[in-house]
């Protein structure tokens, strides 16, 4: 088969409008970095745009998005994948026990052969014996859990290990992974010569815009570790084999129509073994990142939901990596929030997201006008009314935030640790009329049926 391209029918979107080039994305971000500035100044909320927000939001959001990114392989192959879970925690306690005996490299390889273990577990219940794909992922979750916590007591709380600091739920410290700062901007060395923090300067001025854009590129350059740069490097590189060469086509094409795909010789059983088989490598490797650069050893309980987290960053990105990124950056950054500011910084995003919503409404709603002299069917009468309710609702939500924003001062702990679980459901709800899955994602699939 040759190198996939995309046909000229879909430079437009189904529902008729414009694709999103890198100049709306440009304007998009700066929209999004001056509405967070002037929230900022409005309710004095520093952590909303500092250096240290940003990076801990980019901390947390990979081991997110490497998961999710195992989700997009899966699911492209027509193989639903909710065992991410599992085979990060997989990934992490794998990591861990490599990782304190020879080193976080060593630790990380591991970890990503402990997780693509489990993918290759949930590939041979899901292609080979037909295994509901729900009921699979069920189940790794479950026994990377039970299996993990097992390891946990019969080798981190005996002998050497113990010694080292391990115990039945806990392994020993691992050797984090060297960091980097980019000199000149951000203080970084050159040599023996230790380079002015000229971001970091221009960040404590607290000048509206041009202090939040120096706090934002700050964390981005400060302290960086090693295995983000290659976690990020993953994004051009999963669209560029995915999309640009013969195997990715291939992969796609067992998860669009894998019996279209038999009768061109496409080896089917073969791609979704190879496709669910990294995505648990990838969810490895982000079950590994929490062990040597999130926090330095294994503790139970350590993935938190981050699987569940990532498989919703990849619906809201649209089974893409661009928008996976994106959704993972989102949830990140209301996961440092709860972090780095609590209650204080978590209000001041009601006010964002108020203003996020009043802008959603005003669209639906001029959407739905325009489309409303082209109904010609009852499809096209249907999407008009979702757009008007749809617009509706967010204006509700709007107003609601909206008087939580001024009838408060703080948002209770309570609700601060549920806030990023609480923007993965909004997010979904918002975003749920314009994705499309892979067509045969989830269904069973058995060689010569269609014949």
């Amino acid at each position: 088969m040759s190198v996939a391209t995309e046909p000229a029918a879909v430079q437009k979107p189904a529902n008729g409008g414009r694709r999103l080039r890198w100049p709306h994305y440009m304007l998009i971000a700066s929209g999004l970095l001056v509405l967070l500035s002037l929230v900022r100044v409005i309710d004095d909320a520093e952590p909303v745009t500092s250096s240290g927000t940003v990076s801990a939001a980019l901390r947390l959001a990979v081991p997110i998005f490497l998961a999710g990114l195992g989700g997009l392989w899966s699911e492209r192959s027509g193989v639903i994948n909710i065992g991410l879970e599992g085979m990060m925690i997989l990934g992490t306690w794998t990591g861990a026990w490599a990782g304190y005996q020879w080193g976080p490299w060593i630790g990380v390889a591991v970890g990503i052969l402990g997780g693509a273990l489990g993918g290759l577990l949930h590939a041979i219940a899901t292609v080979s014996f037909g295994v509901d794909h729900i009921v699979s992922g069920v189940a790794i979750n479950i026994l990377g859990l039970g299996l993990t916590q097992f390891l946990a007591g019969l080798l981190f709380d005996t002998g050497e290990a113990k010694a080292l600091g391990g115990g039945p739920r806990q392994s020993p410290p691992v050797d984090p992974i060297m960091t980097l700062t980019m000199p000149v901007l951000s203080g970084g060395k050159i040599g023996g010569w230790q380079s002015p923090d000229w971001l970091g300067s221009l960040e404590q001025r607290h000048w509206f815009v041009l202090s939040d854009f120096a706090g934002i590129l700050r964390g981005l350059t400060s302290g960086v570790s090693l295995l983000t740069l290659v976690a990020l490097a993953l994004v051009p590189l999963t669209f560029l084999v995915l999309w640009r060469t013969p195997f990715g086509l291939r992969i796609r094409s067992c998860g669009e129509d894998p019996y279209a795909a038999e009768s061109l010789g496409v080896k089917v059983y073969r791609m979704k073994y190879a496709a669910v088989t990294i995505s648990g490598a990838f969810s490895g490797l982000a079950g590994a990142f929490l062990v040597t650069v999130a926090a330095p050893l294994y503790q139970d309980g350590q993935t938190n939901g981050r699987g569940f987290i990532g498989l919703a960053a990849m619906i809201f990105g649209n089974w893409r990596p661009g928008g996976l990124a994106a959704g993972s950056l989102l949830f990140g950054y209301t996961d440092a929030m709860n972090v780095r500011g609590g209650g204080q910084a978590v209000h001041a995003l009601l006010l964002f997201v108020a203003i996020l919503l009043i802008g959603v409404a005003i669209w639906q709603a001029v959407r739905a006008g325009r489309l409303r002299p082209q109904i010609v069917t009852e499809a096209g009468r249907r999407e008009v009314r979702n757009a008007y309710i749809g617009s509706v609702l967010s204006l509700v939500a709007a107003v609601a935030l909206l008087a939580w924003f001024l009838l408060s001062e703080a948002v209770p702990g309570e609700l601060v640790s549920f806030t990023p679980h609480l923007t993965t459901l909004l997010v979904l709800a918002l975003a749920s009329q314009r994705l499309r899955m892979p067509a045969a994602n989830g269904l069973r699939y058995r060689r010569g049926e269609a014949r």
